[in-house]
């Protein structure tokens, strides 16, 4: 206890004494006396309680006073002393807190704490480009361990076949160049060799085309079933239109634009190899064409190009210029299109909600007032149109 409370404290008892009652002697010469049965009864004196009223109550005003400057302190004192144990337990407790998010994270998964192959924190396009990279690693990072065999089974057996029919048609392809790069005329040899080298083509053709489908589909399996991060449907389906044209209207549901996707491809994709071989064709026409001109004596039978000197050399040579020209333009217009389908599907799912209201409408309605006319100084009949936009 502090020195003022001590003085405090005695100035609040000498109050108390001083207001006790005082006895009967003391007061029998400042008042009246009444005689009780027998004994003495002070009377009230007015004067005394009014100033020991006074007297008290300015002694009170001190007391409270000097308690409202100790309470204010006692309370700063106890308000400061409260912050810095806030403070310091509020540093201690954000300290052990950032320390358990960094040693413990509940809810990562347990698969993929570490390491940046298998991040739990990936985006769509990075599991889509490690899709791409390596086959079946969109499934793993989505666990979806089931799915491994069929993929690699199909994939592998693909290209085993591939593999295996293009042993076949390579040396049925430099047998077939061998010939017709000295003669084209046609024999029934000839024919059975380009029977053999064409069937050979198909079959290969077939078995690559069944491995680029199973690999395109489980990049793209990888990209739908990807729930690690929250992604927009926007997103997902401008990234399925660049995994395989049309996927990205069929995610936004517009079934009915992935005809017109899937049939543009593929007659571009005609286009291209049907140029392709009428400029290969052409070309190796004009080649022998203009090695006879230059050396007649090396052909002592005539001509030996597919059309037996029937066309001269320069409309050869435009006819094959012709088939390149068309097959980079389809190859150029294939690019574009392709383009144009990501970019249909990207806005295409922006206005999936979208909001049209049933008021938006335009009235067009014949006008016909009488107003003033300055130039003229009368007024006249103005006649005219009116439309109302509603929006």
């Amino acid at each position: 206890m502090t020195l003022r409370r001590v003085l405090l404290v005695l100035l609040l008892l000498l109050g108390c004494m001083a207001l006790q009652p005082c006895s009967a002697q003391q007061l029998l010469h400042r008042g009246k006396r009444t005689i009780v049965r027998g004994g003495l009864f002070q009377q009230a004196d007015s004067v005394r309680i009014k100033a020991d009223s006074l007297a008290f109550e300015q002694l009170i005003l001190a007391a409270d006073s000097l308690f409202a400057e100790e309470f204010a302190a006692d309370s700063a004192a106890l308000t400061q002393l409260r912050t810095d144990d806030l403070t310091t337990l509020d540093s201690v407790a954000m300290a052990e807190f950032m320390m358990e998010g960094v040693t413990r994270d509940t809810t990562r998964r347990e698969i993929f704490k570490k390491g940046w192959l298998m991040s739990d924190s990936m985006s769509l396009t990075k599991v889509s480009w490690g899709a791409a990279l390596l086959p079946g690693y969109g499934q793993i990072y989505n666990k979806e361990y089931w799915k491994l065999p069929i993929l690699y089974g199909t994939l592998g057996t693909s290209i085993a076949l591939f593999a295996h029919e293009n042993k076949i048609y390579k040396p049925l392809k430099k047998q077939y160049d061998a010939i017709t790069d000295v003669s084209m005329q046609r024999t029934p040899e000839l024919d059975a060799l380009q029977t053999k080298m064409i069937r050979s083509n198909t079959k290969r053709q077939l078995f690559l085309g069944a491995a680029v489908a199973s690999y395109v589909y489980f990049i793209g399996d990888a990209a739908i079933n990807y729930s690690t991060n929250d992604v927009s449907s926007v997103k997902k389906a401008t990234t399925l239109a660049f995994i395989c044209p049309g996927a990205g209207q069929f995610y936004n549901r517009s079934y009915w634009k992935v005809p017109f996707v899937v049939g543009g491809f593929t007659t571009l994709a005609y286009c291209i190899d049907w140029n392709n071989r009428g400029f290969q064709r052409f070309r190796k026409a004009y080649h022998l064409l203009s090695d006879y001109e230059k050396n007649p004596e090396k052909y002592p039978n005539g001509p030996t190009d597919e059309f037996r000197g029937r066309y001269a050399a320069s409309f050869m040579k435009n006819l094959r210029n012709n088939y390149r020209r068309n097959r980079d333009l389809c190859i150029i217009l294939t690019g574009g299109m392709y383009l144009l389908q990501v970019i249909d599907a990207h806005v295409d799912a922006h206005l999936k909600d979208y909001d049209i209201s049933d008021d938006l409408s335009i009235n067009i309605e014949p006008m016909m007032d009488y107003t003033y006319l300055p130039t003229v100084g009368n007024h006249r009949p103005v006649v005219g149109l009116n439309m109302n936009i509603t929006f």
